[in-house]
């Protein structure tokens, strides 16, 4: 991100929810963004996710200028590069796991067997294999925030966005979720998280602070109890 700015609204109802941000996330980083309500984090990441445009500066994917793309193109590279986990996990609920898995790869027009094989695999990598025809409703919040975090993976993307991923989870599901996302940092994966929560930022080898749409703190930090095993990654 290069100067980055968000303007919502006219007039007296103007709001600048970013402040000319400068942002930069190396390949296999783990970030996690703080903030209190109002402060920004939200715009930061939907723009980081390409569900929304900067007002003025330039926000570069992979070296693809995103202002320069039109909505289809921004639809396939969100499709093809960035992965989302959602507080509210936002699964189809009469989809099995296994379907809502693959939901990302038969919207790039990927074929049945291989949508198949990477989303069994990408089940596999969360600890879901005995879980694939269960429904959302037949699994805990802590399953179904797996199941989603599957789904983020099966394209293989680039960069993995979870905003407040452990939010709606209790403290056991917690630990799942975030020794899941600290084993796919170790093995290369790129993590952004939203959180309010320092014990889930802790796991994040960089903190970034933001307060009035400005970033106030940008720091680095030792993993918390040394680097996680190893996992495989999900095939392309």
């Amino acid at each position: 991100m290069r100067e980055v700015s968000k303007i919502y609204g006219t007039g007296d109802a103007t709001v600048h929810a970013l402040r000319g941000v400068s942002l930069e996330v190396d390949r296999g980083d783990y970030l996690a963004i703080m903030g209190a309500s109002g402060s920004g984090k939200s715009t930061l990441m939907n723009i980081l996710g390409c569900l929304d445009v900067p007002s003025t500066g330039r926000y570069l994917v992979d070296g693809t200028d995103v202002g320069a793309l039109d909505d289809r193109q921004l639809a396939i590279l969100r499709n093809r590069k960035i992965g989302f986990v959602f507080q509210s996990f936002n699964l189809i609920p009469r989809m099995s796991a296994l379907a809502n898995v693959e939901l990302p790869l038969a919207y790039g027009g990927v074929g049945a067997g291989t949508r198949r094989r990477r989303a069994l695999a990408a089940l596999d990598q969360v600890g879901l294999s005995d879980r694939t025809h269960h429904d959302p409703n037949e699994l805990s919040g802590g399953q179904q925030q797996r199941v989603a975090v599957a789904r983020a993976l099966v394209t293989a993307p680039s960069l993995l966005l979870a905003d407040e991923p452990t939010g709606n989870l209790d403290t056991r599901s917690t630990a799942d979720v975030l020794r899941i996302l600290d084993r796919l940092n170790a093995a290369g994966r790129t993590i952004v998280l939203i959180t309010h929560e320092d014990d889930v930022a802790s796991h994040a080898k960089r903190i970034l602070r933001l307060v009035d749409g400005l970033i106030v703190e940008d720091r680095r930090q030792a993993p918390v109890d040394g680097p996680p095993p190893r996992l495989p990654s999900v095939t392309p």
